[in-house]
This record gives C-alpha cells, structure tokens and sequence, in this order.
C-alpha cells in the first residue's frame, strides 16, 4: 500500500532531501549534494526563483518507509507571460516500484488541473540554472554537481505511465590532450584583430563580480530562443553570484568585449567537484570543505558549465578565442578531461562551437511529458 504525504515540516523537508542518499547508497556514480544547499533551495526565504514560481512537496511511503519523493512546480512566468501552460515536477527519485510514481505523479496532476494547465513535464527544477532530466543512457558514467543521477527505472517508470519524450539532452566529454594549442592561440590572434575584440583574465574573486549582471544580460539575450528558456532575475543573479561564484576559480571565467567595451561573449568553467562530493557524503562540515578546496586547488577534470555569444558574433571564431584563454589557463595544470553540461539536442549553434574537438557523447538525459485531461 503506497501513500503520500505533503511536506508540512522542517523535520519532513530534510527526509525529503536526504531520502537520496538511501536509494544511491554505494553507487559509484551518484554524486550526493550538500544538505544544507539543497534545504536552501526550498526554502522561500533564501532562493528568488519563489518570486515567480511556487512548490510543493511530497514525499510516497510504502509499508511506513519512505519509498519516493517528488516537488511539484509551477513556473508562473512561463505561464503568464509565455502561455505556456505548463506543471513542472522536479526531484523525482522512487524505489522500483511503478506503484509509487503512480502515487507521487498523480499529486503533480492533481496540482496542475487545479491551476488550469495543459500538460506536464519533468524533471525540471524551478529555471534554466537547475539541474534536468532523468537519465535515459550513461548510468555506468560519473555525475557532476549539477546534474540529477538516475537509475534506469525512473525512465521505465514514466514510460510505463504514458508519458512520451518532451526534450533530449546531451552530456559530452572529450580529453584535452586531443586539443591543438597551436590551432587555437593562431584563430584568437586573427579573431581579436579582425573584430577589434579582447579578453578579460582574473586572478581574484572579487575581480569577477563587477560583470556578473552583465554576463547574465547577455545569457538572457543568448539563450531566449531556446524551449526551455525563462529569463534570469535579479535576485537570482545575487543568488548565483553568492551559491556558486565562489566555487570557480576566477582564472576559469572569461569575458569578451568589443571595441565599445560591451560583453559579446563569456564562459564559465568549473572544477569538477565529483569526486570531492563524493567524500563529503552531503556535509560540508568537519572534512567537506577541504576536499572540494583540494578539488578547486588541483582538477584533474573540468566542466564547461555556461557559454554565451551574442548572436551578431556567433559562427565568426569568437569561441576559439575563449578557447585559446582556458588552454593558457590549465597549462601547467594536471587536467586530463573535460566534460560538458546538459545541452539540449536541438541547440545546434552550441553544437557547433565543439565540432573539433573529438567529443565522444557518454550520457543523454530527457524531460518527459503527458497532457492533463
């Protein structure tokens, strides 16, 4: 007998986020969140996505264990000032029992009926900067820090259930050795000349947050055609100067301008913090933190979390300048791998931006859908 409940207290919200780490128990692959992090993302007081969304969560007990959890999203952005009329669910993780999708994904039905809505989809979170999608292939490759990690169930279970592919995205991975130094340092120096462009370097933190508003003026303007697309506010701007600016090594972002000293295009890299979450086991407190200091002091792989071009400099070389600055920036370094966030499959500009560098597609992921009668 599966039932759900809401989550009404403090106590139940930090079951609901720690009802992962029993699922995932000594898999290899899970990368497990820091607790505290995640208890901040629901909390209405802390995380601005609130300011145009609502959530509620629920978590499905089976013979009085919890066996399942889910949060139900409405983006109210996206359907006031879009139409799209869409039900978000996020945080999706159940034992393999179909019983307790059923269960949990009916509560995302009965919410979206009550509001009016056409159709459902997830895992999604609550905007474009959240982690997406249920793995579909790559179980047997290590997460990342803002990707979900899924068994093959979760995708059999939605399928069982009627729901159909909304969108697909690709996780890629290449190894830097492979990478033509010489070939890129040559494109850059054409590239700055022919187009009057430079690039900025920082060696501090502090140096980087001057152009942060800028850098996501341009992500709203680059990424605005895309389906998934919802702009970025301002106090979500100060959110993710303040949750993750201080993670990334400030020699890991790039910023372009033009002979105007505009921002035509940027780029933000991050260490990859798998293996050092892995350590932490969800606690940044008493050893956590040193293992992701160690992580950021010394990667051996890196993550391309956001790049952006503004549209009139796109397909013209501005990339392999960006790409000439992260080269000079690891060399020295003991990077062997990098890997590539979620981009969607129908994304063919970014597609084209790493044709050359022998990328080898180790995961896709999807977001599934199904209309609400």
């Amino acid at each position: 007998m599966v039932s759900v409940q809401e989550i009404t207290t403090k106590k139940e919200m930090k079951q609901f986020v720690k009802f992962p780490f029993s699922i995932y128990k000594g898999n290899p692959y899970w990368v497990p969140p820091i607790i505290k992090d995640e208890l901040n993302i629901f909390d209405k007081t802390m995380n601005p996505a609130f300011e145009h969304a609502t959530a509620r969560f629920f978590m499905a007990l089976k013979d009085g264990k919890i066996a399942g959890r889910i949060a139900a999203i409405i983006n109210h952005y996206e359907v006031e000032k879009q139409g799209i009329k869409k039900m978000r669910f996020g945080w999706y993780d159940v034992i393999d029992d179909v019983s307790v999708s059923k269960a949990l994904l009916k509560k995302v039905h009965e919410i979206g009926k009550q509001y009016h809505l056409e159709f459902v989809e997830g895992p999604v979170g609550f905007s474009n900067l959240d982690k997406v999608g249920v793995l579909i292939d790559g179980f047997d490759h290590i997460g990342t820090m803002i990707t979900w990690y899924s068994l093959p169930h979760y995708k059999e279970h939605l399928e069982q259930l009627g729901y159909v592919k909304a969108k697909e995205y690709l996780e890629n991975k290449f190894d830097m050795k492979n990478v033509d130094k010489a070939y890129y340092a040559k494109i850059s120096r054409i590239i700055k000349h022919r187009f009057k462009l430079t690039s900025v370097n920082f060696k501090k933190t502090e140096q980087v947050l001057p152009y942060v508003e800028d850098m996501f003026a341009l992500f709203n303007k680059t990424y605005s055609r895309l389906a998934s697309y919802v702009p970025i506010s301002d106090r979500q701007i100060q959110y993710f100067k303040n949750r993750y600016i201080s993670f990334v090594n400030p020699e890991f972002i790039k910023f372009i301008f033009d002979e105007n000293e505009q921002m035509i295009a940027f780029a933000i890299i991050m260490p990859s913090f798998s293996k050092a979450l892995q350590k932490a086991n969800g606690k940044l407190f008493p050893f956590g933190i040193f293992h992701l200091l160690k992580a950021r002091r010394n990667p051996k792989a890196i993550t391309s979390y956001l790049i952006g071009v503004d549209e009139k400099y796109q397909n013209k070389g501005v990339t392999g300048i960006i790409f000439d600055e992260y080269l000079k920036s690891i060399e020295g370094k003991k990077v062997e791998t990098m890997f590539r966030t979620p981009e969607l499959e129908e994304n063919k500009a970014i597609h084209q931006i790493w044709r050359n560098f022998n990328q080898v597609t180790h995961k896709r992921r999807r977001t599934y859908r199904i209309n609400i009668e």
